[in-house]
């Protein structure tokens, strides 16, 4: 399994996701900075991605969407804060309405996403960091930490192909 360790920090309001890789560190890279791949693996599998907006410069949105069994969709964005290719992304994540613009009914958290190399390929560690306790319980019950492990989860197979 890619996904090495899930740690949430109740302390620090944190969630950390370390993944590991046996590709090198710029095709990992690349399923995050083609839209056509992030769609790919981002969302669990039966909540494909589409990416409909994808600028990963500073001040740059990435725009998207999932869509759930039954056919509802679920809008999601980035606001980039700063970027290091191929090594390191820094965003403001949150949902959207059905509009596409944020929710500001919803949580946004912080993510920092760094590629390191490491023996025999890549590590991938993904940091959420919550404004509150009550935003991070109800992401959790959303079902965010399973469906995080799921979507990295898909990540394998495209860097096999």
């Amino acid at each position: 399994m890619t996904v090495k360790s899930v740690d949430k920090d109740l302390d620090h309001l944190t969630l950390t996701v370390i993944a590991d890789f046996t590709a090198p560190v710029e095709k990992v890279w690349q399923l995050w900075a083609d839209p056509r791949q992030l769609e790919r693996w981002w969302g669990p599998p039966t909540y494909p991605a589409t990416v409909e907006e994808h600028d990963l410069s500073p001040g740059g949105e990435v725009r998207y969407f999932m869509t759930g069994p039954e056919g509802e969709k679920f809008g999601g964005w980035w606001r980039i804060t700063s970027v290091t290719p191929p090594t390191a992304l820094e965003f403001t994540d949150g949902f959207a309405g059905q509009d596409g613009r944020p929710n500001p009914e919803m949580p946004t958290m912080t993510v920092r996403m760094t590629l390191s190399e490491r023996e025999g390929g890549t590590r991938m560690e993904m940091r959420s960091v919550f404004d509150s306790r009550e935003q991070m319980d109800q992401l959790a019950e959303m079902g965010m930490v399973e469906g995080l492990k799921q979507a990295i989860g898909q990540m394998d197979d495209l860097l096999a192909a």
